[in-house]
């Protein structure tokens, strides 16, 4: 008898309270919310399990060369796509032109709708080719030696007379498109530097009168992933009776995105400082966007990963059976405090 007494004592499963077995309104109802419960903890659970998470890793950056995209999409409101151009420079000060870049150019009017498409095959217009950029010098300077004193043949006087009316019908410019660079340190700006000095001063009578208020819709150093924030994206910045340079410093980091399915996304994320330098009539530059990239030396990889199935059902029996027995708890108390309202009244009637 000891040795049945004691194998039963390991019995979990001991035969429930006579009150459990009684079917009652109040337990019906527990029994209900203990349901939904439990069915909206499992669903929570799964699409926990379901859910892929990140992982971040830092490396040193050992890639060597690889061109760096640059996606552009911009509005100049204030500026008509003739005097608009796009100069890359790197670190060296020669202009780097791809001949795989692809840049467009939308006309605008005043209402922001499209009225006309212009290709650039070329970023950088033919007469600066030759010269070497940096950020702080002038660009009309090197113009200088290649203007005709005599005046301008009729194709520049043209060209004149038709920026002169996309300005005054308020006419902008739309430019978009992707940059391939050397990954290396260097700058890309839009501005009216496709213009000599002359003809510049002919359309806008001094660089005072150049307005470069622009909205960057999309700026990105390749391919987007989940969870990727440009921080120029959507930024707004209008002049109002003034004019000047904007420089934005940009730190880009080299980005390695691994899906779950070990697929490979390289891509660069980055963080951005801004600066603005107003117009002063001693300045001989011209106002411009100025875009200064370097690369850090530091590689980051993020992985996705997903929660082993051993770890979603240990966390679904906790969750399951945790509601069980608090379920069971409240049936108990209620089971009781209803009994104990009710023996009195009991008593009542039989007396």
């Amino acid at each position: 008898m000891g040795v049945k007494q004691a194998i039963k004592n390991f019995d979990a499963f001991p035969r429930a309270e006579e009150h459990l077995l009684q079917k009652t309104q109040s337990g019906a109802l527990v029994s209900i919310v203990g349901l939904v419960i439990m069915a909206t903890l499992f669903l929570h659970e799964l699409g926990y399990y379901i859910t892929t998470y990140t992982v971040h890793q830092m490396s040193v950056d050992l890639k060597r060369g690889e061109t760096l995209p640059i996606h552009i999409n911009m509005t100049f409101p204030s500026l008509p796509c003739d005097v608009l151009s796009v100069d890359a420079i790197d670190m060296s000060g020669k202009h780097e032109v791809d001949l795989d870049t692809n840049i467009w150019k939308l006309r605008m009017n005043s209402q922001g709708h499209i009225i006309g498409t212009e290709y650039i095959s070329d970023l950088v217009e033919k007469e600066h080719t030759a010269h070497k950029h940096d950020d702080g010098k002038d660009h009309h300077e090197n113009s200088e030696e290649k203007i005709h004193l005599q005046g301008f043949d009729q194709a520049t006087e043209n060209t004149i007379k038709k920026v002169k009316e996309a300005l005054a019908n308020g006419e902008g410019c739309r430019v978009y498109g992707v940059l391939d660079v050397q990954r290396v340190a260097g700058n890309f700006h839009l501005s009216v530097h496709g213009l000599n000095i002359y003809v510049a001063q002919m359309i806008f009578g001094g660089s005072k009168n150049v307005n470069v208020s622009h909205v960057i819709h999309d700026l990105s150093f390749g391919p987007k992933y989940p969870g990727i924030h440009n921080p120029l994206d959507g930024t707004t910045r209008i002049l109002r009776e003034t004019s000047g340079t904007f420089k934005y410093y940009i730190k880009i980091v080299p980005t390695e995105y691994r899906y779950i399915s070990k697929e490979v996304l390289p891509t660069n994320q980055f963080s951005v400082t801004e600066y603005f330098s107003p117009m002063n009539e001693f300045d001989r530059l011209w106002p411009a966007v100025y875009f200064l990239y370097d690369l850090s030396p530091i590689t980051v990889t993020i992985k996705e990963e997903r929660r082993s199935f051993l770890h979603f059902l240990t966390r679904l029996c906790a969750v399951l059976g945790g509601t069980f027995a608090v379920t069971g708890m409240l049936d108990r108390w209620m089971y009781k405090i209803l009994e104990a309202l009710t023996k009195p009244s009991a008593r009542g009637v039989y007396r």
